[in-house]
């Protein structure tokens, strides 16, 4: 339910489609991106709003953009070759199209998940290197270390900086409230920053 992968198939289809000559017409996979870009256009533009309005907005602005998407790429799914990559970008949207409308009903939901793809990459890069964390032990302190240092991020702090902090107060932590007050949510920066 991602439309930076519909876009990106498109996007695919366009750099492989034949140069094309001044004068000629648009492909069919940059008159998509046309149309998808309009989807994003109104993202940008409400995406400050509060969720209830941006659900309203979405309702109001996206959607007859999304209708008159979604009747192109059906119309157009028999006018291309079956087996180019403008057909299978049209195929893959009408497939994952009821998951890529679902962000019209919550204002909360983002048309795109590369936020969340982003946040696991260390996790899916590292994959291979945990076959050789040699015990469970160690792959679980590797696991500890690396929820550490995401959790730090995500919570706005340097992962190195906080580590340190965590590390040199640690040992002085003699209640749940003590160790509490070192999570990363709960760590203030400039506390981080005096050491």
């Amino acid at each position: 339910g991602c439309w930076d992968h519909a876009r990106r198939k498109f996007v695919e289809a366009s750099k492989a489609a034949p140069v094309k000559k001044k004068g000629t017409k648009v492909s069919k996979a940059d008159v998509a991106i046309g149309k998808i870009r309009k989807r994003y256009a109104i993202e940008k533009r409400i995406e400050k709003l509060p969720p209830e309005e941006k659900t309203r907005q979405r309702q109001q602005l996206a959607q007859p953009v999304l209708d008159d998407l979604k009747a192109w790429l059906e119309k157009n799914s028999t006018r291309v070759p079956r087996d180019s990559l403008t057909y299978k970008a049209i195929q893959y949207t009408l497939n994952q199209w009821e998951l890529l409308i679902g962000y019209l009903a919550d204002g909360r939901l983002n048309i795109s998940n590369a936020l969340a793809e982003n946040a696991i990459r260390p996790f899916a890069v590292g994959r291979r290197n945990w076959l050789f964390a040699d015990t469970p032990r160690g792959a679980k302190a590797s696991a500890t270390i690396y929820s550490l240092i995401e959790t730090a991020k995500a919570n706005g702090l340097e992962p190195f900086a906080y580590l340190y902090h965590v590390l040199r107060h640690i040992g002085g932590a003699s209640t749940v409230e003590d160790i509490e007050a070192l999570l990363p949510w709960k760590t203030p920066l400039k506390k981080m920053q005096e050491g």
